[in-house]
């Protein structure tokens, strides 16, 4: 897989979402890209829902808790929206982000 992040927007006014797809790797450092994407997308349309697709990306569980954390309070970081817009983020997770938890979950309890 290519190191370099990948972003590609599609856009349907029609149906009120936009689409950031992303490929290659997702990172703490890199997200921070991500996000100014994200946040030119939202401000296209007021009321547009902005899906984040990063199923066929390599995303660090660090960069993923991020932006599972933008969905559940509608806002992108300060540091990229200090206005604080209204963002209606739906997060699209690589398949094997909820074993790599699952498994975090179960060695923790092991070590109990």
């Amino acid at each position: 897989m290519n190191d370099k992040l990948k972003v590609l927007v599609r856009l349907d006014l029609e149906c009120g979402e936009a689409q950031v797809a992303a490929q290659g790797n997702v990172t703490a450092r890199s997200i921070q890209a991500l996000y100014v994407v994200m946040k030119r997308a939202n401000h296209l349309r007021e009321g547009l829902k902005l899906v984040v697709d990063v199923s066929h990306a390599h995303v660090e569980p660090s960069a993923l808790e991020q932006l599972r954390k933008c969905s559940e309070s509608h806002h992108l970081p300060v540091s990229i929206d200090p206005q604080q817009s209204e963002c209606n983020v739906r997060v699209l997770a690589p398949a094997d982000a909820g074993l790599e938890k699952s498994a975090r979950l179960a060695s923790l309890a092991v070590a109990a």
